[in-house]
């Protein structure tokens, strides 16, 4: 889902002297990917704003999830809000549409994570009991036609880590998604995988929490739904890791 820097625009959700929360669209990687390409590093500059330093990202998303990402304007702040996501301070909200009718209405997923890598997939994270401890607390939004659209809010920040919770804790992938999906299914309009990062809340030390919420994106709204209110994330919440 590559695209040409101009053609990413993005919405500012929280500024101020510390922080950026920029809406980041799906499609655009935190980092330079391995083959070359655009990534949020082509739009740092012009992040700026009349600082003297372009802004850092604090913590990842995977390429295809959209929405709140925390950017820091200074390396203190920056540091500052590492420890915070390090410390579990940070909170959380992702939407995520499952490809398929999840038949309870809330609860949590509590199954260890470990990365393997083979010849043929690559690497992916599975459940294994000997991996690390990943909980994500998740409630059923709304459900339309075979599909469900999920509040997920991990407490723990594993890598992949709501992917691989909705396919082994829901019994469905989300919709899209290449890895512990199906895949792209453009019958469906899922083109990258469903996953929002809908809100996050970041507690400061003498200062007002920054705090954000990304609308949801138009190819959640094109399925039939629509932002659940309020979606504010309660601490603590998630690590800095890509989810």
């Amino acid at each position: 889902m590559n695209q040409p820097a101009a053609m990413f625009e993005f919405a500012i959700l929280f500024e101020d002297g510390e922080a950026l929360v920029i809406d980041k669209p799906a499609g655009l990687p935190i980092d330079r990917p391995r083959a070359g390409g655009i990534s949020l590093d082509d739009h740092l500059d012009a992040l700026r704003f009349g600082f003297q330093r372009p802004p850092a990202a604090v913590h990842r998303l995977d390429q295809d999830t959209s929405g709140c990402l925390l950017l820091a304007r200074n390396a203190k702040a920056h540091k500052r809000y590492s420890a915070a996501f390090e410390a579990r301070q940070v909170g959380k909200v992702y939407l995520g549409v499952v490809a398929g009718e999840v038949v309870e209405d809330s609860g949590t997923i509590a199954l260890n994570l470990s990365k393997i890598s083979s010849a043929e997939k690559g690497w992916r994270m599975i459940p294994a009991r000997a991996g690390k401890p990943a909980v994500t607390h998740w409630q059923v939004v709304a459900r339309l036609e075979g599909l469900t659209l999920v509040e997920f809010r991990p407490e723990t920040g594993r890598t992949h880590q709501i992917r691989v919770h909705a396919l082994a804790g829901l019994g469905a992938g989300l919709l899209g998604d290449p890895i512990y999906g199906t895949g792209a299914d453009a019958a469906k309009g899922a083109h990258r995988t469903m996953l929002h990062a809908a809100a996050i809340t970041v507690p400061r030390d003498g200062k007002p929490p920054i705090s954000a919420t990304a609308p949801l994106p138009a190819d959640f709204t094109a399925l039939g739904f629509a932002m659940p209110e309020p979606a504010t994330p309660e601490e603590p919440d998630a690590c800095p890791q890509t989810i």
